[in-house]
């Protein structure tokens, strides 16, 4: 079936900005609050958010068959469900709607009255109810920093590292929307200077440039995802901050890997930008320097070219630039990911959704975390207003922001933005 919504050609009669993440070739799915309280699955263009659940009710997606309450929900797991094929007809659909040849919504002002929302007139939610987290480590430049820093400089990346996809299971539920704050958390580290650790706030909070792909029902039990069915069951993507406490995971991590350090809290980017979306960018991903497994070997390109970037507003303060990457450096695609994930025979689920890893570049302005911006504090970033940084403080914005260009083509994600607040007091009774 083509993917109609793709054509770079086609204008939509919705009023919107010339470079937009969200034109009508985009049409990304999220869950929102409406401004009459009620949630609803939605899609965006510009700077309009599309009620579904009205204009499916609305009989404007005749002939495409749905369930009259698949967008009546708070959470997009169902229609993720539904597979490939549904998301696809419902993309297109939206696509010809929103068409500026298409008059039929156009002309029609007390359905647009329904469906039509501003931005300020909603909020953002968690746009799948997520069941199963894995983070991945697959960027080998961040890998190759964090394994200098914490380990040995001679043996950065472990023997496994260029064998298999590196991960682990996180905790889902603090895996939380953009704008939602996130306390300073707390835990034991173990001061240089100590034989034993103490407890307190940490104080090394940093960010982790990653992306996430969620994925729909993909297998049975023992059933194995072969790597170049992968992106059929991968339904999107979305930016992801994987806040970390470092000196927390410094003194954890070992043997098992990072627990406290990472579970606190993982922002996400609100609106999901589909696989088909981001066909146009497809790239290759680097060449595997040793040989690989059968089941890990694909063919086509697997990777996208997109551009992604971190900045750091202090309280009151301007924006300031941290680090500009690529989700393309990443040395293990989406496609080997999953393959590797399901190779025992691990099922996954509609909304599991399974993050990069930090995503880092060869040059130093391109690495993914304070961590390797810094050299563990080394070397301190100075902002605008002359304060230096070498972790996040307390009532910073840690920003993230993505996107693909290709000639006059733009398809974007929009934001994750979080603050960091103080460690959690509780309230007095």
């Amino acid at each position: 079936m083509p993917i109609t919504a793709n054509d770079p050609n086609r204008k939509t009669w919705l009023d919107i900005p010339g470079d937009t993440d969200f034109p009508v070739q985009n049409i990304p799915f999220g869950v929102f609050l409406t401004r009459d309280d009620v949630i609803t699955i939605g899609t965006r263009i510009g700077d309009y958010a599309i009620d579904l659940g009205a204009l499916h009710q609305l009989g404007y997606f005749e002939g495409i068959p749905l369930t009259d309450d698949i967008f009546l929900q708070d959470t997009l797991n169902d229609f993720i469900s539904d597979g490939k094929k549904t998301w696809r007809l419902v993309r297109n659909r939206i696509a010809d709607i929103f068409d500026a040849n298409n008059s039929d919504l156009k002309d029609n002002q007390d359905h647009r009255n329904t469906v039509l929302f501003t931005l300020d007139e909603i909020e953002m939610q968690m746009p799948v109810q997520v069941g199963d987290y894995t983070d991945f480590y697959s960027s080998k430049e961040h890998a190759t920093n964090i394994g200098t820093m914490f380990r040995d400089p001679d043996n950065a990346l472990l023997p496994n590292w260029l064998h298999i996809p590196v991960g682990y299971h996180g905790r889902s539920s603090s895996i939380i929307p953009t704008e939602i704050p996130v306390h300073r958390p707390q835990g034991q580290t173990k001061p240089a200077d100590s034989d034993a650790p103490v407890f307190g706030p940490s104080q090394r909070v940093d960010f982790e440039l990653e992306m996430a792909f969620i994925t729909t029902d993909a297998n049975h039990l023992g059933e194995p995802i072969p790597v170049d069915e992968a992106e059929d069951y991968i339904f999107g993507m979305v930016l992801f901050n994987d806040w970390s406490a470092r000196d927390i995971q410094k003194w954890e991590y070992v043997p098992l890997g990072p627990f406290l350090a990472k579970n606190f809290a993982s922002s996400i980017s609100p609106w999901i930008v589909t696989m088909d979306a981001l066909e146009p960018f497809r790239t290759a991903s680097p060449k595997p320097e040793k040989e690989l497994l059968p089941y890990l070997k694909y063919s086509g390109d697997k990777s996208f070219d997109i551009n992604l970037e971190v900045f750091l507003q202090p309280e009151g303060g301007e924006e300031n630039s941290l680090s500009k990457s690529n989700f393309k450096y990443l040395y293990w695609n989406m496609s080997q990911q999953l393959a590797h994930h399901t190779v025992n025979g691990c099922p996954v689920n509609s909304g599991d959704m399974m993050a990069s890893g930090t995503i880092s570049g060869s040059s130093e302005d391109s690495f993914g975390s304070m961590l390797e911006l810094t050299w563990s504090g080394s070397k301190p970033i100075k902002l605008k207003d002359g304060s230096e940084r070498k972790f996040i403080n307390d009532n910073d914005t840690v920003i993230m922001r993505g996107f693909c260009q290709n000639g006059n083509s733009r398809i974007g994600f929009g934001e994750v933005k979080s603050k960091l607040l103080p460690v959690y007091e509780p309230k007095k009774k």
